[in-house]
């Protein structure tokens, strides 16, 4: 997937400036798709440059202009050829990981802290994600909204951000108990 896709699908909610782009995909996107402002910004550029986005200025009272931009025909013609193309398999690439790898050779007190800083991490994002899906089903059940709901896409991603921290969670929760009492069995000996 291109970060290109990643903005148009953010885009299809309605228009957006660059700074709310930004704050969609820290809010939403960025479970699946991370980017930096900058990459967002040059994106945009690129996207408009192409036709797949649109983009009209705003002019402010006390504020700089600013510009909104929203998907085109060619745009969803592009996400549409983008969503018929078969999804590549998706692998972890994590320094945290590697690290464990090595836990039998390294301080465990390390990793344990690092372990610690990632729960809390994946717990806040857990947090996050049950307030987004609640603003997004309203007074409804998860079951009524997802078969009546206007847009179910953006709740289906963040059902799926939901799961990958809570199993990022659980994970880290559990080795750090396996190092601990690995240490405390070692101490006993």
């Amino acid at each position: 997937m291109a970060l290109r896709h990643a903005v148009l699908a953010a885009l299809l909610d309605g228009e957006l400036s660059g700074y709310q782009l930004a704050k969609a995909f820290d809010l939403g996107v960025a479970n699946f798709w991370y980017a930096q402002p900058q990459q967002l910004y040059a994106e945009l550029t690129r996207l408009e440059k192409d036709g797949l986005i649109a983009g009209r200025e705003v002019l402010q009272q006390s504020r700089p202009t600013k510009r909104l931009f929203r998907v085109t025909e060619a745009g969803l013609a592009e996400l549409g050829d983008f969503t018929a193309a078969s999804a590549k398999p998706s692998f972890i690439r994590d320094d945290l990981l590697v690290k464990v790898q090595a836990a039998d050779h390294v301080d465990p007190e390390a990793l344990i802290a690092q372990l610690s800083e990632r729960a809390a991490f994946a717990q806040a994002k857990i947090e996050l994600f049950g307030k987004l899906l609640r603003g997004m089903r309203g007074d409804r059940t998860e079951e009524e909204f997802l078969r009546h709901g206007d847009r179910v896409g953006p709740y289906l991603t963040c059902l799926r951000g939901l799961a990958f921290e809570q199993g990022n969670r659980d994970w880290c929760e559990r080795t750090i108990a396996v190092l601990r009492e690995r240490r405390r069995a070692r101490a006993r000996h």
